[in-house]
């Protein structure tokens, strides 16, 4: 995050009393160059975002740990939430401004769509940010449809064509 300097966008945000999610793809610690929630949440202690209230949230959770922790965050007891894509659906608030998803290369563009609803539910300008180191051109196509429209069946029909219907029984 600092590297991407947008540590001290989201500092003034939150300043402001403006909260932040970012969304990380994995729950621990793997193999892969990806941080996990709970690594990312360690990290942010060493940025602009070090002093303020960062909490953690994802699947592998006991429920009522989720419901307290999304409480909270409601409430604006939590600046900034590092999580999966638990909140993608189901959650309303209106300070949240900023959704920075890293990795965004991994989820498909109607899960960006759904996580990108998170924001932009009260008065103040949101912004969501798509993270990815993968240059590739498939990568970058899929991406800037989701800067070209807010309009989720475009984006769903995008994503089929791009990415297949997938496998429907499992094989």
């Amino acid at each position: 995050l600092g590297s991407r300097g947008l540590g001290d966008v989201y500092k003034r945000q939150i300043n402001n009393g403006n909260q932040c999610y970012i969304v990380c793809p994995l729950v621990e610690e793997n193999d892969t160059n990806m941080a996990s929630v709970e690594e990312y949440a360690e990290r942010l202690k060493d940025t602009a975002l070090g002093s303020c209230r960062i909490a953690v949230l994802h699947g592998k959770m006991k429920a009522s740990k989720k419901d307290e922790i999304m409480t909270e965050f409601k409430n604006g007891n939590i600046d900034v939430l590092v999580s999966t894509t638990v909140i993608e659906v189901g959650v309303d608030v209106p300070n949240a401004v900023i959704m920075m998803i890293e990795n965004a290369e991994r989820f498909g563009l109607s899960q960006l769509h759904q996580l990108r609803g998170r924001v932009g539910r009260g008065s103040s300008q949101s912004y969501c940010i798509l993270i990815s180191d993968k240059g590739s051109r498939t990568t970058r196509e899929r991406l800037e449809v989701m800067c070209s429209t807010n309009n989720g069946f475009v984006i769903a029909d995008e994503d089929l064509k791009m990415r297949g219907p997938g496998d429907f029984f499992g094989h």
